[in-house]
């Protein structure tokens, strides 16, 4: 339950990683009794409580979500109450000059018991919980039961390993039963060239589906390449040369590696050059900042990626095919669509033989198609 009270907390950052974030474990959803009933007070909405209840109430929760003496606690006057027998309060937390959003909690009205709960707005589709329009897709159309929307770093080695083994396993296994959709999230901080890349993305996504969907397999395929070495390669003071300027010429290399790319998918797409020229050189980063915000923002507040929204239910990090697959098929059975059966199990691995004696001279087995590596993604506009 900590992320129910994240979700409300999630604009006091202090409280939120620190004492508070358990304090959901304690309250939430259970009734606290407080003191027996020896000089509990009765609750009257608009009366503020006595210093003696107001105790009583801040102690509990002290003492339950292990708050410390450090953190203020204001209690609202009791208002009207949506639980029968019981009003509601608000409680504040206040440390170093922050203040958190207030917390409701309900009050019995003999003044006998604490409760707090949460409610959540359920008339919304969880699929349209992350908006994909007008974003390049995948997969199925639009009315597919399925969507599946991916916050997305080009320079992340995380998303490449996501791109990389789940999608190609998920977009076979489910055909057009499944509809996916990238958002941008450039880690910047961490990242240096990842903005450049999905600007460069979108670029290739007004005019071409097919283009877009190249470009960023082979980038992430081919990340390690952009720039031959890390960006942050030469700040060493003994290089020989100056940090920041090695630190420029290595970002200006992988940018102008981005662009040649996808101009290159763009002549292969036979898309418009000047049109497209022209959106690489202008560098125009409006739409992938405010799929940054959307991203930040409430109440996603990501922090990290990649991160999937499979028909709203969000998948972060890379994890298993089959946690993949068990999400899909709950999707597919709620929107009345029977999923496909399961892929057959990998068989086990073959019992090694004996070793062959130094002296023998063992014949060498040929190549075969299982032994083979596997292929990768194909550069773009080749």
């Amino acid at each position: 339950m900590r992320e129910i009270i994240g979700v409300v907390l999630s604009g006091f950052r202090p409280l939120r990683c620190l004492a508070l974030i358990a304090m959901v474990a304690a309250l939430g959803c259970h009734a606290q009794t407080s003191a027996p009933a020896g000089g509990a007070q009765a609750i009257q909405v608009g009366v503020k409580l006595t210093p003696e209840m107001a105790r009583r109430v801040e102690v509990m929760i002290r003492s339950r979500a292990q708050v410390s003496p450090e953190y203020t606690i204001s209690i609202s006057e009791p208002t009207q109450g949506e639980v029968p027998g019981y009003d509601q309060i608000m409680v504040t937390f206040a440390a170093n000059g922050s203040t958190s959003r207030p917390l409701p909690f309900l009050l019995s009205t003999d003044g006998k018991t604490l409760a707090q709960f949460n409610k959540f707005d359920l008339s919304q589709d969880p699929k349209d919980r992350v908006p994909a329009v007008g974003r390049p897709a995948r997969g199925g159309a639009e009315n597919a039961p399925v969507l599946i929307v991916g916050f997305d770093d080009l320079e992340c080695p995380y998303c490449a390993q996501m791109n990389a083994e789940i999608f190609p396993a998920v977009l076979d296994r489910y055909k057009d039963q499944v509809r996916v959709v990238y958002r941008d999230f450039p880690l910047v901080d961490i990242h240096p060239w990842a903005m450049h890349a999905a600007v460069d993305a979108n670029c290739l996504g007004a005019t071409s589906t097919a283009g877009y969907w190249n470009f960023i397999d082979y980038v992430h395929a081919h990340a390690d390449q952009i720039v031959g070495s890390d960006p942050t390669a030469g700040t060493n003071p003994t290089s020989g040369a100056d940090p920041v300027e090695r630190y420029k010429q290595t970002l200006a290399k992988a940018d102008a590696t981005l662009d040649k790319l996808t101009l290159d998918e763009g002549a292969r797409q036979k898309v418009s050059p000047a049109e497209l020229a022209s959106c690489v050189q202008k560098q125009d980063d409006s739409k992938v900042k405010a799929s940054e915000q959307l991203a930040e923002g409430d109440p996603l507040h990501l922090g990290s990626a990649p991160v999937l929204y499979i028909n709203g239910e969000e998948v972060i990090g890379v994890v298993p095919i089959e946690t993949i697959y068990r999400i899909i098929d709950g999707a597919l059975i709620a929107a009345g669509r029977t999923p496909p059966p399961p892929p057959p199990a990998a068989p086990p691995p073959a019992k090694p033989l004996p070793a062959t004696p130094a002296a023998s001279s063992a014949p060498v087995a040929s190549p075969s198609a299982a032994t083979a590596p596997a292929p990768v993604a194909a550069k773009p506009g080749s």
